[in-house]
């Protein structure tokens, strides 16, 4: 589209350039920004422009421009309107969707900007109206129509107006009432005590009382009373009479017009298909409930202009409902529009968009406007967190046929892909103990196996009340939660399970399940320590990928394969998952280039490879829908500008993140269809409402109300004591509404916040520190901070004799091992001696360096003794233990307060012939009494422990005590 300077009207310079709302009222039939202080008011008489901007992750501002038109407004005055949306978009780049909103017809996605709800006042600038004066309070009466957004209308103040099927709103200068028709739902009821606490505090300064009237209650409530006496006294209501404003249009087939000098002409065809539109030319498709705009990318602003007066002629001319009129340009059609078309195709190339918006930003900035919001940002970048506790209890069965297996801790990160998996993860919550319980299910299992995991996993869910999120998850999809909670995954190829291997063996398929003896290659990919994973993938050439890791081993011979753009994390992933999956063996090291023969010849010889990296699919900006599912069939509705509120007890509804789903059941949600939450998400992501290309295979989250994870409850600004109140929608909004604000309920003390990926301002308690709780074997080594199944696998470790020694030992991490607390470095020390013991030690890691320790690449040295050093050191420990009597004191009465026992050292060497038992091997250093703790050490525990992590590893590596 050409663009000259002397289109754009001079009030658009500037607009869309961050997001929130700009809006213009039309004076004199030109654009005149209104202060922000009158947002959300308008006037019958008068027509407006209004521009939402929103910033969407991708790093792109997106634009949505609509004008409204009061019920009084000039003809002239709405094609004023009309025409300088046209403009508007012009000046925006040429991609924003228009919509055209007539009073009292709205769009919910127009309400949605203003909620509770709009109020139009009587009055008008250019139409010649006055606006209203300020004058003594008038009683109204409001009918409110609406489930999710409400449509408010003024109505006569009469009981002629009442009817069964709606909600009014009487409001008086003393009391507000609420009068519910006995067709009304509970939902309806619920928003339009929102629109109560709008008047409220809008027309009554936040005083007043407020009652709700329920359709057939008797006289004897006194406030039913008080309501019927406003009206002559009570008397049966009339039956609804329909009005031009609820008969809707006539629907009818969509039809195609081409609209070409100033004239809209039939396009024949049997079936709409995208083919139909011309880049250079205007179209109008007519849908009879809503009349489409569509511009191609070459047309002139005048051609757009054109196309817009012809709509609204169209409109104007049919007697029925006043449809909405959405624009759209070519390659920013709405889903509205594509789901009109025969297979519209996914990918639309918008390159001459993007320069489009290029010339337009360079117009303006010639004249001194700062188009930064014009031009695309940088993606927002933020690092994935997982938003769940990592020190929970964590259960994992397999699935064979009809039942489920409980694994032993060291089976638990191991998966066949052609097998299905549960897993019961129980963890602390805000004030309770929360659930999460989902299926992992491989991409090469039996069909019949997966809807026999599933529904054992909903059983599971059901054996607790619905107190438990449950997750479905495949092969290849696993979410960031997923990875924290298990920490180092090995996905395996084969199965275990009868009805794999039954299948296999009717197809006549080789078996190819792992074995430890034969040739298998696996690819290491992940983010550290806490995020591990190893897939097995075929063994040959081109399975590699220079952006990974790899493990190749075919019986005793095991090779490390590393990439040309791996990092030396990358490479240190590597040497800790040999440990797991050959902990025994000796590995040896390859570089892209420099392989030996013996490596090629295991992988059947060179072949080519990827270079790239597989990219995880970014997280997009959030859809909420309400659904109703009935006969197998799936209908949602989109709310806009959601928040908690919009979540209904009595309903169902998908959150929709594109790379995963929720499914969110409120309380009141009946039995059937409650057990059919996981069916429902997976029918939206076959459907693709948003014809967004959805996978099939995208996690879905079943989330109960009142037990919402916090990875779901961050995406709102959430008030976990709001599905505390008892009662329905309605009750518990006017439970809120009566008392000013969310009733205190009394609940159990809460935990500590706690950090969720290193941005915690505080240092986490001990409850937060400690180790996950498991039911397992007492002398399975338990690493502080990681997972149960993780720590089972490496209880090698602890063994010098079979640890391959150019591997790093396990790190023993913090709760959030990349939360570094501020004061974590400069911690003082207590006393002169134990600085001068500990300087090594209390200098911060290098900027940008890892808070865990490298590699090691050879056998740690034993310090060398010197005399004189020791003379030192004993000089000190001696004026130590003088000073700190009264702080040893302090810490025998926290141990006792811990319940730790204290053995001898001799006792917790390794290498004892009496060694204590049920102990924390990580933590030998634990059970040592004050003094001997001091005489290894050099520092008192309290001191020790006040160091971050990584230098109490540091200091025992060093020191090599047990």
């Amino acid at each position: 589209m050409a663009v000259s300077m002397r289109d754009l009207d001079p009030a658009f310079q500037g607009a869309g350039q961050k997001a929130g709302l700009e809006i213009w009222r039309i004076e004199n039939f030109n654009p005149v920004p209104i202060p922000k202080s009158s947002y959300g008011k308008f006037f019958t008489g008068d027509s407006y422009v209004i521009l939402k901007t929103t910033a969407l992750k991708s790093g792109a501002l997106r634009h949505d421009i609509h004008y409204w038109l009061g019920k009084d407004t000039s003809q002239d005055e709405a094609g004023a309107a009309a025409i300088k949306t046209v403009e508007l978009d012009a000046a925006l780049g040429g991609r924003a969707v228009q919509y055209r909103e007539v009073q009292g017809h709205e769009t919910e996605k127009f309400l949605s900007y203003f909620k509770p709800c709009i109020i139009p006042q009587e009055g008008g600038v250019a139409s010649g109206f006055k606006h209203a004066e300020a004058e003594g309070h008038k009683t109204r009466l409001f009918v409110c129509r609406g489930k999710h957004v409400v449509h408010v209308k003024e109505v006569t103040f009469a009981r002629s107006s009442l009817n069964h099927d709606d909600i009014f709103v009487l409001d008086t200068e003393s009391k507000i009432f609420q009068f519910n028709g006995s067709n009304s739902s509970i939902q309806e009821r619920a928003k339009a005590l929102e629109v109560v606490q709008y008047i409220k505090d809008t027309y009554h300064e936040g005083k007043c009382e407020v009652a709700a009237i329920e359709d057939g209650k008797l006289m004897a409530d006194p406030e039913t009373g008080e309501f019927w006496g406003f009206f002559g006294g009570f008397a049966p209501l009339p039956r609804k009479t329909a009005n031009d404003d609820d008969k809707p249009a006539d629907p009818h087939p969509p039809k195609l017009l081409c609209v070409e000098k100033e004239q809209a002409e039939p396009v024949e065809t049997d079936s709409l298909k995208r083919e139909l539109l011309d880049t250079n030319k205007c179209y109008i498709l007519d849908c009879g409930l809503e009349v489409f705009v569509w511009m191609g990318r070459n047309t002139s602003l005048g051609e757009r202009k054109s196309a817009s007066r012809s709509a609204d002629e169209l409109v104007s001319s049919t007697a029925q409902l006043k449809p909405q009129i959405i624009r759209v340009i070519e390659g920013f059609e709405t889903v509205m529009f594509r789901s009109k078309f025969v297979a519209w195709p996914q990918t639309i190339d918008v390159t001459v968009s993007e320069d489009g918006r290029g010339k337009v930003a360079a117009l303006l900035k010639r004249q001194g406007v700062n188009v930064t919001g014009l031009l695309k940002a940088d993606p927002i970048k933020e690092e994935i967190q997982p938003y769940i506790d990592c020190t929970g209890h964590l259960q994992v069965w397999h699935v064979n046929g009809q039942r489920k297996i409980l694994l032993p801790a060291s089976d638990q990160t191991k998966f066949y892909s052609g097998d299905c998996y549960i897993f019961q993860y129980t963890y602390p919550g805000e004030d309770k103990e929360d659930y999460l319980i989902g299926t992992w299910i491989g991409k090469n299992s039996v069909e019949e196996e997966r809807a026999s995991a599933n529904s054992l996993t909903s059983k599971l869910v059901e054996s607790i009340k619905f107190q438990a999120s449950q997750a479905r998850i495949y092969e290849g999809k696993e979410p960031i939660q997923f990875h924290s909670i298990f920490q180092s995954v090995i996905v395996l190829k084969g199965g275990l399970s009868d009805a794999y291997k039954t299948c296999i063996a009717e197809k006549e398929i080789p078996d190819e399940t792992y074995s430890e003896d034969g040739v298998a290659l696996f690819r290491i990919q992940g983010s550290g320590p806490d995020n591990m994973q190893a897939v097995q993938v075929e063994p040959v050439a081109s399975s590699l990928n220079s952006c990974y890791c790899y493990i190749l081993h075919n019986g005793p011979a095991v090779f490390t394969w590393s990439g040309s753009s791996t990092t030396a994390d990358d490479q240190e992933l590597v040497e800790r998952m040999v440990d797991l999956i050959k902990p025994n063996l000796q590995s040896k090291s390859q570089r892209e280039g420099t392989e030996s023969e013996q490596f090629w010849d295991l992988l059947g010889g060179k072949l080519e490879y990827p270079s790239q990296k597989i990219v995880r699919e970014p997280e997009s900006d959030p859809h909420l829908f309400s659904c109703n599912f009935s006969n197998g069939n799936l209908n949602v509705t989109e709310i806009y500008n959601f928040s908690q509120d919009d979540l209904m007890t009595e309903d169902i509804f998908i959150f929709d993140c594109h790379s995963e789903i929720f499914v969110w059941v409120g309380q009141q949600v009946d039995l059937k269809s409650r057990t059919q939450a996981l069916t429902i998400g997976e029918k939206f992501l076959e459907l693709d409402f948003l014809l967004e290309n959805l996978s099939c295979m995208a996690p879905i989250y079943v989330v109960n109300e009142g037990s919402e994870p916090h990875f779901f409850t961050r995406f709102f600004k959430w008030e976990s004591s709001k599905s505390e109140i008892q009662g329905n929608s309605f009750e518990r909004k006017l439970t809120i509404l009566k008392n000013g604000r969310t009733p205190l309920l009394d609940k159990p003390k809460r935990r500590n916040p706690v950090s969720y990926g290193g941005r915690s301002s505080s240092v986490p308690d001990k409850s937060q520190r400690s180790s996950r709780k498991m039911s397992l074997s007492p002398d399975r080594v338990r690493v502080r901070g990681r997972s149960p199944a993780f720590n089972a696998l490496a209880a090698t470790f602890e063994n010098p004799n079979a640890r391959n020694l150019s591997t790093p030992p396990p790190v023993i991490r913090k709760l959030y091992p990349k939360s570094v607390t501020p004061d974590s470095a400069l911690l003082a020390p207590k006393s002169t001696s134990i600085a001068t013991l500990s300087s090594s030690f209390e200098q911060p890691p290098p900027a940008g360096g890892s808070i865990m320790p490298q590699s090691l690449k050879a056998t740690p040295i034993t310090p060398k003794s010197n005399p004189e050093t020791n003379d030192k050191e004993t000089s000190v420990t001696s004026r130590m233990e003088s000073l700190t009597i009264q702080e040893d004191v302090k810490e025998d009465e926290a141990e006792d307060e811990e319940g730790l026992p204290i053995y001898p050292y001799e006792r917790l060497k390794i290498t004892s012939t009496d060694p204590a038992t049920d102990i924390d091997v990580t933590r030998r250093e634990t059970y040592l009494s004050s003094v001997e703790f001091k005489e290894k050490f050099g520092m008192a525990k309290d001191s020790f422990y006040k160091l971050p992590k990584w230098k109490q590893n540091k200091l025992k590596m060093a020191i090599q005590l047990f």
